[in-house]
Order: C-alpha cells, then sequence, then structure tokens
C-alpha cells in the first residue's frame, strides 16, 4: 500500500478526503437500504457489493481497491438499470477520486501502511 502513495495526506487536504469518504461511503450505504425492499436478488447484488466497498470507504481501509470497486459497480448499475444514472456516474466519480488520491491521514490505511517513526536508544540510557 506504500508504493501506491507516497504520503498520506493530512491538514486541509486529509480532511477534504475524509468528507469524500464520509459521503461517498454513506451514499453508497443508503441507496443500498432504499432498494431492499422488493427487489429480486440479481438487482440488489451490485448494490450490496457497492454498499460493502461503501463500508471500507468509510473506514478508509483498502481505499485504491474499494474506490475502483464502487467506481466499476456504479458504472455497471447506470448503465443497466432503467433509472436515472446520474447518481451511479456522480458515486462511479468519487469512487475513481478517492482511487487515485488516497485514504488520507484519518484512515485505517494510514495506520496500517503510513510511515513508522522508530525510535532507537543507546543501552546506556
Amino acid at each position: 500500500m506504500r508504493r501506491l502513495f507516497s504520503t498520506f495526506s493530512s491538514g486541509p487536504s486529509g480532511l477534504g478526503l475524509l468528507l469524500l469518504r464520509v459521503v461517498a461511503g454513506a451514499a453508497l450505504i443508503v441507496s443500498c437500504m432504499r432498494l431492499y425492499d422488493g427487489a429480486s436478488p440479481q438487482a440488489i447484488t451490485p448494490h450490496l457489493i457497492a454498499a460493502g466497498a461503501g463500508l471500507l470507504l468509510l473506514a478508509g481501509l483498502w481505499t485504491p481497491v474499494a474506490g475502483a470497486i464502487v467506481a466499476i459497480i456504479e458504472l455497471l448499475i447506470a448503465f443497466s438499470h432503467s433509472h436515472d444514472p446520474w447518481v451511479s456516474v456522480l458515486l462511479a466519480s468519487l469512487g475513481v477520486a478517492l482511487a487515485l488520491m488516497g485514504p488520507g491521514a484519518w484512515s485505517v490505511d494510514a495506520r496500517l501502511f503510513g510511515w513508522k517513526r522508530i525510535e532507537i536508544r543507546r543501552p546506556d540510557e
């Protein structure tokens, strides 16, 4: 994961990435919950996959992979269902943006794969 990002953005840009992750993840989960009533398993499966990726985005875990999954699934939903595709296109673009920019400093990815500080002390101290 460290090879994908040289740094995990902090400060205002990290806060922006956190906001982007929260909005995209919440929108994916809410859109899945809205469709759950009376839908067939074939119609709900892409939305369940997108909601699972939305949970990963909320936590900031495997953000590039989750963003890519969101982009693919939402484009599939946009072109295969007979509803207004613009919400799916917007969510797909948010997934691409998060896959390319990374999770930010306030994420599980940053804690697991970010730079660590190691202090080496002398034995006589």
